[in-house]
């Protein structure tokens, strides 16, 4: 029991992570691409459907607390750079938007939450 007890908190590790970048692109595609809420544009519906094979297929999911934190950058260099901008516009509008959301992240940035 305790192995499908880990699975489940590792699959709902990568929920909460989609999620959270899901936000951050609805957020940033609506400011900067004048989109709708949740009404992504093709470049960031793009960058999406990227970040989702990424998270689905990360190897560290378990230990690690965000992808920014990881020891291993499996980004292609060009969505390192996409998803870094899409963050640096997002993350101070998230605390607004999503507080709840904004401040677990943090605390697991800081080791504090699991």
């Amino acid at each position: 029991m305790k192995e499908r007890e880990k699975q489940q908190s590792i699959e709902d590790k990568r929920l909460k992570e989609l999620k959270t970048v899901r936000k951050m692109i609805e957020i940033y595609c609506k400011g900067q691409h004048r989109r709708k809420s949740g009404d992504l544009c093709e470049s960031c519906a793009e960058l999406m459907h990227y970040a989702e094979a990424r998270v689905e297929r990360c190897p560290h999911m378990e230990e690690k607390t965000f992808c920014a934190m990881c020891k291993t950058h499996c980004y292609a260099p060009t969505y390192r750079e996409r998803i870094k901008e899409v963050m640096r516009y997002s993350g101070p509008r998230m605390l607004w938007i999503h507080p709840i959301m904004t401040i677990r992240h943090i605390l697991l940035g800081k080791g504090l939450l699991k």
